[in-house]
């Protein structure tokens, strides 16, 4: 059946304007298939406007209702509907605070009712739902008690991934799946010790940077606020806002550390007498101590203008190539680019941290730079990866992928519909050269569809310790009218070979064990397990001398020594592969035999006509 909800505000000449009754109406409407992702609503007096959710071939429109003079109401659109009409009376509370709860309430059922996977809301009486929540926050002492309702609404579905975020979080996931923020450029955390908010690095092209802000930097305080008892993610709302405006940082700056290299980050101990300065980053900014002379410490103060920053979401670098068997062949088939590589070239390591809207044009750039290096395989690092958006997991598949074969399998509502998306973005794949993913229990949602799509379609193997994350449902993000943001699940997948991941995960083909050899011999050289690698932070760019640590760091990286010696083994057949086709001898055409005439023209062409000559040499 289609609904009409509808909250109906009393007539504003005659009562005040919160006063009113919230009516739950059912009436025919036409059947949509897909809504609008962003739902707002603003006020004037007591005019309110409000989207319709509408379908247009799976394109999610916005379309505004019109107010009326002397009531105001908010209308929803929802699914097929009934003949007869109901009204539902359900009281609208006087309390401002409350009012706008009951208003996001609302708009939540609402899209739940249209959107969510299961169409019969986990075996509840969605209907029924929705007057229960109303009533109790209706009922509650506070908007803070009544925002609870909603939050206890979506827990009927008994779907951990249909939430509501709050509109902090949804900023902080608005900058991470972008891939940009309005803001100065500088990535910031708490110094573990002493709590400290230090720069972890500058953004390459930021205003930060161009300023002269070096890793290790002492966020002193941001427009005269003193920072101390601040951490990062407050700090960092000082810090973004419109671009073109201004703010200001104070900073303390220790020059004693390294001579020459001010501010310059240590690498981060392996011994754990040495954890006192350990951060979550490889690249650990000096930590102050109780030794550091003031006189040491240099303090400025600067003015940053606002600005889109893009933060990259990848780290890429070239590893020392493998040691090939003895008799391996030298070179590689011919790519694409039409360059004859060499067995023997390195290997090239990109760490992908969050698949958000740039994820896959900053791999595009990685994968070329890589290839113009020579290298002679690749290892996609996507462990700790919580996914991001769904598109950009083909894109970057389109990258390692030829043609348009399945990405994965999703279900919807009805369950027994099962359609394929393809990997069907223009183009073809950069590189075909021998591929190895990393994964982890913390690669999930889009790491797995990635994962899911390169393994099953025989292009990469799957290296790491246990199953992957779980996460096989896809989620639609919607803003609410209070600027926080609803996330539901709106479909099942599963990988092109139908492999169920939801609370499964994908095992890997591969684990990052190591025979006893190479272990001893790792062990003996401080090697890391895959908590302990690298310490990547997205957008974090390399400052001289961090490079070769990071590098030398993920050399001693289980996984990544597991890796290596799969990728190993597959160069070593591609390249005795290469060697047997260069070296097989094909017969040679005796030369036709030419007429007299044809031998007297030969003869007569003088030596004087060079372009006649080298006609006959072609």
């Amino acid at each position: 059946m289609s609904l009409h909800l509808r909250v109906t505000i009393g007539n504003r000449h005659a009562v005040p304007c919160r006063l009113g009754v919230l009516r739950l109406q059912h009436r025919r409407v036409a059947p949509a298939r897909s809504i609008v992702t962003r739902a707002g609503y603003k006020e004037k007096g007591c005019q309110v406007k409000n989207d319709q959710f509408t379908d247009v071939k799976n394109v999610m429109k916005r379309v505004a209702s019109a107010a009326l003079a002397t009531t105001t109401a908010l209308s929803l659109l929802l699914s097929p509907a009934l003949a007869a009409s109901e009204l539902v009376r359900l009281p609208a509370s006087t309390d401002p605070a409350i009012f706008a709860v009951q208003q996001t309430l609302v708009e939540a059922w609402t899209i739940v009712s249209r959107a969510f996977v299961d169409q019969n809301f986990n075996g509840h009486d969605w209907e029924a739902s929705l007057r229960r929540h109303m009533m109790a926050a209706y009922g509650s002492r506070s908007g803070e008690a009544a925002a609870a309702e909603i939050g206890a609404l979506l827990e009927e579905l008994g779907d951990p991934y249909t939430r509501r975020v709050p509109p902090e979080e949804y900023a902080s996931f608005r900058v991470s799946s972008d891939g940009e923020l309005q803001g100065v450029g500088m990535l910031i955390a708490n110094e573990p010790v002493n709590g400290h908010l230090l720069v972890l690095a500058p953004i390459r092209g930021s205003p930060a940077e161009r300023a002269g802000v070096l890793p290790g930097d002492e966020v002193t305080s941001i427009n005269g606020v003193s920072m101390e008892g601040w951490n990062g993610e407050k700090a960092a709302r000082l810090l973004r806002g419109q671009g073109g405006t201004e703010v200001r940082v104070r900073l303390a700056r220790r020059t004693g550390g390294i001579p020459g290299v001010p501010a310059r980050p240590d690498p981060r101990p392996r011994s754990s007498s040495s954890s006192s300065s350990t951060s979550s980053t490889s690249m650990q900014a000096a930590a102050p101590t109780s030794a550091t002379a003031s006189s040491s410490l240099e303090y400025r103060e600067i003015s940053l203008r606002r600005e889109r920053v893009e933060i990259s979401p990848l780290f890429f670098a070239t590893l020392p190539s493998p040691a090939l068997p003895p008799g391996t062949g030298n070179i590689l088939p011919v790519g694409k680019d039409g360059r004859v590589r060499q067995s023997n070239g390195p290997i090239g390591y990109i760490r992908l941290t969050s698949f958000s809207s740039n994820a896959a044009s900053e791999m595009r750039s990685a994968i070329q730079e890589l290839e113009a290096a020579g290298v002679s395989s690749y290892i996609l690092d996507l462990r700790n990866n919580p996914g991001g958006l769904v598109q950009a997991s083909l894109d970057i598949a389109r990258l390692f992928m030829d043609g348009h074969p399945v990405a994965f399998n999703v279900t919807g509502r009805e369950d027994d519909e099962v359609q394929s998306q393809l990997v069907d973005g223009p183009g073809s794949a950069l590189t075909h050269r021998p591929l190895v993913l990393l994964v982890n229990g913390g690669s999930a949602s889009a790491s797995e569809i990635l994962s899911g799509a390169l393994h099953d379609n025989h292009r990469a193997l799957l290296v790491g310790e246990g199953h992957t994350y779980g996460k096989g449902r896809i989620q639609s993000v919607f803003e609410l009218q209070d600027g926080s943001a609803l996330f539901v699940t709106v479909a099942r997948y599963q990988t092109p070979a139908g492999t169920e991941i939801d609370r499964v995960g994908l095992n890997p083909d591969r684990a990052c064990a190591l025979p006893a050899a190479a272990a001893s011999a790792l062990a003996a050289e401080g090697a890391t397990s895959e908590e302990e690698d690298g310490g990547f932070v997205a957008g974090l760019p390399m400052v001289p001398g961090t490079e070769a640590p990071l590098v030398s760091s993920l050399m001693s990286d289980r996984c990544v020594v597991a890796a290596r010696e799969v990728l190993t083994r597959q160069v070593t057949v591609l390249a005795n592969a290469a060697t047997l086709a260069e070296n097989i001898v094909r017969p040679v055409s005796a030369p036709p035999l030419r007429s007299l005439a044809t031998a007297s023209a030969a003869a007569a062409v003088p030596p004087s006509a060079p372009a006649a000559a080298a006609a006959v040499k072609v």
